[in-house]
C-alpha cells in the first residue's frame, strides 16, 4: 500500500451510556482502546463521529466513532473517508462478530455482511464491500435467544474478566493491519 492517505479504522457501536457495555460495542471499546494508545482523546469531527488523529509505526491514522446508532455507521464513515481522502481499501471496520467464538480475533477485505447492518450501512455508503474487517468474535447467542437481543446485552461478568485482554488483542490486529498489510496480519493471527 504506498498511498499516503491516512488508515481509517471505524469502532462499531451505539452511542450512549446504555449502550457502552453490550457485545454490540465491542468495536468502540477497542477504538478506546487505540486512542489510548495513540496518547489522545477524541475530538468532534463535522462527519458525525468522535476521531482521533495519530501514528502507528509511520502509518498516519484516524480511529473514529460514528456518533450514529450501528445501522446508520456508512454516513460517518463515508464522510470521514472523503474527508481524509481515504481509499476504501484503508478503511478498517472493527466489529462484533456473532460467527466466531469469544476471544477469536480475524480479519478479511471485502466479503459479505453476515447479517450485521452496522457493516451493511457502510458497504452502502462507500459503494463497496471491499474494505477491511478487523472481527472481533462474541459467539453465538444461548438456546433460541433473538441474536439482536444477545448483542444488545452487555458481557457476562465471566467475559468482562478477560474483556481487557480481548479488547488489547483486536487493538493488535489493528495495528498489525496498517504497519504489516492483510496476508501478514492473517499469518499470525489465523495460525492453528
Amino acid at each position: 500500500m504506498t498511498s499516503t492517505a491516512p488508515f481509517l479504522v471505524v469502532g462499531l457501536g451505539n452511542p450512549g451510556k446504555q449502550y457502552a457495555g453490550n457485545r454490540h460495542n465491542v468495536g468502540a471499546m477497542v477504538a478506546d482502546v487505540l486512542a489510548g494508545r495513540l496518547g489522545s482523546g477524541f475530538k468532534s469531527h463535522k462527519a458525525g463521529a468522535d476521531i482521533v488523529e495519530g501514528r502507528f509505526g509511520a502509518r498516519r491514522v484516524v480511529v473514529a466513532k460514528p456518533r450514529s446508532y450501528m445501522n446508520l455507521s456508512g454516513g460517518a464513515t463515508s464522510a470521514l473517508a472523503k474527508f481524509f481522502s481515504v481509499p476504501a481499501a484503508q478503511v478498517i471496520a472493527v466489529h462484533d462478530e456473532l460467527d466466531l467464538p469469544a476471544a477469536t480475533v480475524r480479519v478479511k477485505q471485502g466479503g459479505g455482511e453476515g447479517g450485521h447492518n452496522g457493516l451493511r450501512s457502510i458497504s452502502a455508503s462507500l459503494g463497496t464491500k471491499d474494505y477491511l474487517r478487523v472481527r472481533v468474535g462474541i459467539g453465538r447467542p444461548p438456546g433460541r435467544m433473538d441474536p439482536a437481543d444477545y448483542v444488545l446485552r452487555d458481557f457476562s461478568a465471566a467475559e468482562r474478566k478477560d474483556l481487557p485482554i480481548d479488547l488489547e488483542n483486536a487493538a493488535d490486529a489493528v495495528e498489525l493491519l496498517i504497519e504489516q498489510g492483510l496476508e501478514a496480519t492473517q499469518n499470525r493471527l489465523h495460525a492453528p
